[in-house]
């Protein structure tokens, strides 16, 4: 059994495995063609493709999602991965 979802899908993008990533957005979008999310994390991906992050910004994400202490915390993770949108 897989469970390939968007959250497995975002921490693969937050470690650096894109294409993992892209493949479980493009797998959702095949069984969920109006997944508001895959589509962001395809475009996001893209977008970034051309122009990557700084990595001080990638670093300081992957400490906050590793050590959040509060539901703030991984609030304020979850608007760092959406802000490509």
């Amino acid at each position: 059994m897989s469970f390939k979802t968007i959250t497995l899908a975002s921490i693969y993008e937050l470690q650096g495995f894109k294409e993992e990533a892209l493949e479980i957005y493009e797998n959702i979008l095949k069984t969920d063609p109006d997944n508001h999310e895959a589509k962001s994390g395809i475009k996001r991906l893209s977008e970034n493709a051309k122009t990557p992050k700084p990595a001080t910004t990638n670093i300081k994400a992957k400490e906050l999602f590793i050590h959040a202490s509060s539901q703030e915390e991984l609030k304020t993770f979850e608007r760092w991965l959406l802000q490509w949108n």
